[in-house]
């Protein structure tokens, strides 16, 4: 027997409406945050970035393909990695889908890495994406928009994320994956530099986020970045579990896989 609150079925419409009208007020708070974020001064990138790509090296203004707008998702796939992040993973299945949607309204969706372009396609093709994915190898790209540190770095605590420098530094941290889900962390950084290929530490020089990019008269501009929890509207899965009955439910540290992965005990 669920130990779950019961109630009539006038019960629960009248709970229904009273949750719908904190529904749509959210609604409304996010439509005003969406507008506050187009209003960001736009910064111009004069740094020279270089990438490679599946059709050669490349310039930042090269990953727009032609649009005037992009979007880069950072995603955990350092040098040393023998494989991608597993949050990262969990929230680029949901890419390819949109991809397509995304450049016929003038806008190119991209993930960004530090790791050889060699690795990204094999990886790629293991997870039967068709995203375009870029490295940014041997470049200051990730280190610039803050979701790669060097080993100095780390060992100092100095290192800027999410807008702000974590106590203790980042490297030492209980790592939440992608920063998307409340779990218990404290096995996941060991977990998910074992399945990466690493220790706790290379592990965590990578961190997740995503960046907004406009290209007018030749001339790129950053225009918005996001960390951490900030990626939890891209995580599809999570959306999902928020309305399942149980919510999040989330039955111990880092419970996803790459999506290849389960069933295998």
């Amino acid at each position: 027997m669920t130990k779950h609150k019961t109630g009539t079925r006038e019960e629960w419409r009248t709970a229904r409406l009273e949750l719908l009208a904190a529904e749509k007020d959210l609604t409304r708070r996010g439509d005003e945050l969406a507008r506050r974020r187009q209003e960001l001064p736009w910064v111009r990138v004069d740094k020279e970035y270089r990438f490679e790509t599946e059709a050669g090296s490349a310039a930042l203004a090269d990953l727009f393909q032609g649009r005037s707008q992009l979007l880069v998702y950072h995603f955990m796939f350092g040098p040393d990695y023998t494989g991608g992040c597993p949050s990262c993973s969990a929230i680029a299945d949901g890419f390819s889908g949109s991809v397509v949607h995304l450049a016929n309204h003038d806008v190119t969706l991209s993930a960004v890495s530090r790791a050889p372009l060699a690795k990204l396609q094999a990886y790629k093709r293991r997870m039967g994406w068709t995203f375009p994915w870029a490295s940014a190898f041997g470049g200051d790209f990730n280190f610039d928009f803050n979701v790669s540190v060097t080993e100095e770095q780390q060992r100092e605590g100095a290192v800027e994320y999410n807008y702000r420098t974590p106590k203790p530094p980042f490297g030492n941290q209980p790592q939440r994956g992608s920063g998307a889900a409340d779990v218990k962390p404290e096995n996941t950084p060991g977990k998910f530099a074992a399945m990466v290929g690493t220790d706790v530490a290379t592990y965590t020089r990578e961190r997740p986020g995503m960046s907004a990019f406009a290209l007018e008269d030749g001339v790129v501009y950053h225009v918005y970045s996001t960390y951490a929890r900030g990626l939890d509207g891209l995580w599809g899965m999570y959306q999902w579990l928020d309305r399942a009955p149980k919510g999040r439910n989330e039955p111990g540290p880092a419970w996803w896989r790459r999506h290849d992965e389960y069933g295998r005990g």
